[in-house]
C-alpha cells in the first residue's frame, strides 16, 4: 500500500499522465503562443511565415508519411498533422510520466517540473538534433534554449496537476 491508502495502478497512472500530458500539450501551445507574442512586443517586429519553417513536429510528420505512405506531406498537410505529432507524443510523454508516478511516487516532486526539464533535455537537446530534425544545441541561441526549457516546465506542472486530480 502506499502513502495516502492508494495502491498503485499502471493502467490508472497511464491514463491519468495521458490526460494530463493531452491537456499539458495545449497548455504548453498556449504559453508559447504568449512568449511569442511578447518577444515580439519587445523585438518590435513580427515573424513571417517564411521566416519560420517548419518545425520538428511538421518534419516527423512528413518522416511518418513517407515511411507509411510512400509519399511526401504538402506544405498545407504538414500544418495540419505537425500538431498531431505535438499532441500525440504530449500524451505518450504524460503517459509515461503517469506510469512512473505510480512506480515511484518521488517522481513527482516539484510539481512535474524536472520531467518537463528532462523531457526538454531528452527530446529537444538530444532526440530532435540526432535524427536531424532540429539544429544542434551549439547551433541554437541561449533564448531558443530558455524559451524551449520554460515552455517544458509548463508542460511538466500541468501534465502533474492533471495527473494528481484525476488520480484523486
Amino acid at each position: 500500500m502506499r502513502q495516502g491508502g492508494r495502491e498503485p495502478s499502471v493502467l490508472k497512472g497511464i491514463l491519468a499522465g495521458a490526460l494530463g500530458g493531452l491537456v499539458a500539450s495545449y497548455a504548453m501551445n498556449q504559453f508559447q503562443k504568449v512568449w511569442s507574442a511578447a518577444e515580439e512586443q519587445i523585438n518590435g517586429k513580427q515573424k513571417k511565415k517564411a521566416e519560420e519553417g517548419e518545425d520538428a513536429t511538421m518534419k516527423t510528420a512528413d518522416r511518418i508519411s513517407e515511411a507509411a505512405q510512400g509519399r511526401r506531406l504538402t506544405k498545407a498537410e504538414k500544418e495540419k498533422a505537425g500538431p498531431a505529432v505535438h499532441f500525440a507524443f504530449g500524451t505518450i510523454m504524460g503517459a509515461v510520466y503517469g506510469v512512473a508516478v505510480e512506480i515511484n511516487p518521488a517522481t513527482h516532486t516539484f510539481a512535474g517540473i524536472p520531467f518537463g526539464a528532462i523531457l526538454f533535455a531528452g527530446a529537444d537537446e538530444v532526440a530532435l538534433p540526432a535524427l536531424g530534425l532540429s539544429k544542434g544545441p551549439a547551433e541554437t541561441p541561449l533564448s531558443k534554449h530558455m524559451y524551449g526549457l520554460v515552455s517544458h516546465a509548463v508542460y511538466g506542472v500541468t501534465t502533474e496537476a492533471v495527473r494528481r486530480v484525476v488520480r484523486g
